[in-house]
């Protein structure tokens, strides 16, 4: 595998199985490390598949004190990023569980690294395990492992950051129940997990025991295509896994987002996947599973779970395509302030870009 030295966010990564296609992947992950972290680059490192993405969440102080606070699942992925996340791991068992979040508390020592982080590997088909990065950071999915501990990552990485010990011992952590987040973005799963743009129409977000909702999703907000498409976070709680995931599926068929296509039919599609419900994941779900499906000539619309006739859904193809189309034209006006005038931030843009020409 070549991945991009400077990578992150699944970029800059290119699997080679033939010694041919090598200098061709080099280009190619070369120029894409160079387009998206202005490194070009890149290192090699042994191809694991299949494989299970594992995570151990990790926070340590400036007094020497590491906690690991349990591993998070994310194989469910596409194009090397994740879509699901869950804690914990249905593939550990209390011995690799141990040996994985050893390492992770060694690592974080080794290198007297003070903050939250991640501390990612990969999980191979003998159950064997590859350490693969730490994300030194706050990451998308700390709710799940929020969930399952009862404590506030957030609260506590502003502790270390003033320079207090952590408020809590490893002893002292309490791993409860099972937790999954699903990440609502605005890509259009029926077409590669393309980015979808558009204007939120109407919104109706879950709620209930269990259930979480971080979102910056609003009626009337404008959905571009300049930024990371994640618009929402679902996160639940359950007793067990099981439990989890019904939850899940009750709160999916309460959240609509109409007006932009979203990663929710994908998410609906998945917490009914046999599969998925068994714990049987890799990496290369996605394809193995959602891009290889019969869907016969039918349409899932969102909120509705059955078969749309095949003229039906050209027809809605059709008006969600018209619907893009405006919302492209309006993304190409000038911004414009609250008086209607066109955006003096957006001029000075352009101003600024057409000077260094």
């Amino acid at each position: 595998m070549l991945k991009a030295a400077a990578g992150g966010g699944g970029k800059g990564i290119r699997f080679v199985r033939d010694p041919k296609e090598l200098l061709p992947a080099l280009r190619t992950a070369r120029s894409e490390a160079r387009s998206a972290f202005g490194d070009s680059r890149v290192y090699i490192e042994k191809a694991v598949s299949p494989a299970r993405h594992i995570e151990v969440q990790f926070i340590a102080d400036q007094y020497g004190h590491v906690v690991h606070l349990g591993e998070r699942e994310c194989s469910i992925q596409r194009r090397h990023q994740k879509l699901i996340e869950e804690a914990p791991s249905p593939a550990l068992d209390a011995g690799l569980r141990e040996q994985i979040t050893s390492s992770a508390v060694n690592l974080v020592r080794t290198i007297n690294y003070v903050n939250a982080g991640t501390a990612e590997f990969l999980l191979g088909p003998e159950r064997n395990f590859y350490f693969l990065e730490v994300n030194a950071r706050i990451q998308v999915e700390h709710p799940v492992t929020e969930w399952c501990t009862g404590l506030d990552l957030v609260q506590e990485q502003f502790r270390v950051a003033a320079g207090l010990p952590l408020s809590f011992t490893q002893q002292q952590v309490v791993f409860r129940g099972a937790a999954i987040e699903c990440r609502i973005s605005a890509e259009d799963p029926e077409n590669r997990f393309l980015p979808a743009t558009g204007t939120v129409q109407a919104l109706q977000e879950p709620s209930g025991p269990g259930v979480r909702v971080d979102s910056s999703l609003c009626k009337g907000l404008q959905v571009p295509l300049f930024y990371d498409p994640l618009l929402s976070k679902l996160i639940v709680w359950g007793n067990d896994r099981p439990q989890a995931i019904a939850r899940m599926r009750r709160a999916l068929a309460e959240y609509e987002v109409l007006g932009v296509r979203t990663t929710l039919p994908f998410a609906r599609w998945l917490m009914e996947n046999p599969r998925f419900i068994k714990g049987d994941m890799s990496t290369d779900f996605v394809a193995e599973e959602w891009d290889t499906r019969s869907v016969g000539g039918t349409l899932e619309v969102a909120g509705d779970r059955e078969p749309v006739p095949a003229q039906v859904a050209a027809l809605v193809g059709s008006l969600l395509m018209n619907e893009n189309e405006e919302a492209e034209k309006l993304r190409r006006r000038p911004a414009a302030d609250n008086d209607g005038t066109a955006s003096r931030w957006r001029d000075v843009g352009r101003r600024e870009a057409t000077r260094g020409m």
